[in-house]
């Protein structure tokens, strides 16, 4: 007998994220490990955890042209295969839940644009997204795929370079040695604002820079109209999103986490299951539709 598709035969605590969320608003905070079946990398997962990984600060890009010589040769290589990347079965069971009227939206730290890929509609992009670039100093915000095309004309010679696609869409590059973090990239040609001629950024929030505001106000404003916070795929390591987790705890907000992994929000969580997204998110949307 075949088993059916939301069968959670095997996967410990799931019938109890059924109960908890069934007839109920749900609100999402996604992380990076919502995303790690689709190819991106994690920051915290269990295979990356192991691996050092040392992201640009945000006073190193301001601080010097080196260093963002540095970010955007790197980013560069790595911009073929992250922009590539697809929408897994979690993502499309986010849009599931959504369209069904079980979810008020999706909160995600993520910068891959997956979720808006996979037809969510109500998505708050706490860190940005890395479809986008921005002039620092006019506010210019123009398609990072233009400029993409730009820097691999002016620099050719990055072009083939073999990397490994880190999670923020850098890359670990190869150019006959392993790739040294005070590298200057000195030969690396860049590109300036079409509009002013100032520095650009890709738009997201780096390491050691503040979420704006009104993204901040916007994410609250779903978690406020939710009965159930759903936290997938984040270890909640950076404040930006276990804030919500805090907020929601002190409310008696119930709070579920879906993780592979131990996660900071683990005292606070009302059911806990320790399971791949793309396992779990589609049989919970396929028992809620069912029962709706």
């Amino acid at each position: 007998m075949r088993p059916e598709p939301w069968s959670f035969e095997g996967v410990e605590g799931l019938e109890s994220l059924v109960s908890l969320v069934e007839g109920r608003r749900v609100a999402a905070l996604t992380g990076a490990g919502i995303s790690t079946e689709s190819g991106i990398p994690d920051y915290r997962g269990p295979e990356t955890r192991r691996r050092a990984r040392n992201p640009i600060q945000y006073r190193d890009f301001l601080g010097s042209e080196e260093g963002r010589r540095r970010y955007w040769a790197r980013a560069l290589v790595g911009w073929r295969r992250f922009s590539s990347t697809t929408p897994n079965a979690a993502h499309h069971a986010l849009v599931a839940l959504e369209r069904a009227g079980a979810l008020t939206g999706v909160v995600t730290q993520n910068v891959d644009r997956l979720h808006h890929a996979a037809g969510s509609r109500a998505v708050v992009e706490l860190h940005g997204t890395l479809h986008d670039v921005v002039c620092l100093s006019c506010g210019d915000v123009s398609p990072r795929q233009e400029l993409q095309e730009t820097l691999e004309r002016l620099n050719p010679h990055y072009v083939a370079l073999a990397a490994e696609m880190a999670p923020d869409g850098d890359a670990e590059v190869e150019r006959g040695r392993a790739l040294r973090a005070d590298q200057s990239f000195a030969d690396f040609r860049l590109v300036s604002c079409r509009r002013c001629g100032g520095p650009l950024k890709p738009h997201v929030v780096f390491f050691g820079e503040g979420v704006p505001k009104e993204r901040v106000d916007a994410a609250w404003a779903m978690v406020d109209a939710a009965e159930v916070l759903l936290v997938v795929g984040s270890s909640l390591a950076v404040f930006s999103g276990y804030r919500f987790v805090r907020g929601a705890a002190r409310r008696g907000q119930p709070i579920a986490i879906v993780n592979l992994g131990e996660t900071r929000g683990d005292l606070h969580a009302t059911v806990r299951v320790d399971a791949r997204a793309g396992v779990v998110l589609p049989a919970l949307a396929a028992r809620v539709a069912a029962r709706a």
